[in-house]
């Protein structure tokens, strides 16, 4: 069944970070898959985590930093990084801030991210 998607649901985080979660259990429903839109200022971090999901994410603008068990890894825009279920990260912003589209599945829950304290 096709379904047309008319906008996104906006959820509420600290930091100055927004997301726009336009497929997801938030927005749609949907438990299968998220689809989010992502804006996060110069010097945003969150908390690392041990998510229950794969994520995937494609980096429109600025700097996304993916700390992570072999080091660091710098994605910039035009660039793309995968994570799979189980692995610890931490993301955070670039000098410049950065704009992004993640996609989670099944889809992002927050108790599924086992973020740290």
């Amino acid at each position: 069944m096709v379904r047309k998607i008319e906008g996104a649901t906006r959820i509420p985080v600290p930091g100055g970070k927004t997301i726009d979660e336009y497929v997801g259990r938030v927005n749609s429903g949907d438990e299968r898959i998220s689809i989010a839109h992502m804006k996060a200022p110069a010097g945003w971090e969150e908390p690392a985590q041990t998510p229950e999901f794969a994520e995937y994410t494609l980096v429109l603008s600025g700097t996304v930093l993916v700390e992570h068990d072999g080091g660091v890894t710098e994605v910039g825009a035009g660039q793309a990084f995968g994570c799979e279920p189980g692995e610890r990260i931490r993301y955070s912003a670039g000098p410049e801030g950065a704009e992004y589209v993640a996609v989670c599945l099944p889809a992002f829950a927050p108790e599924a991210a086992r973020r740290e304290d």
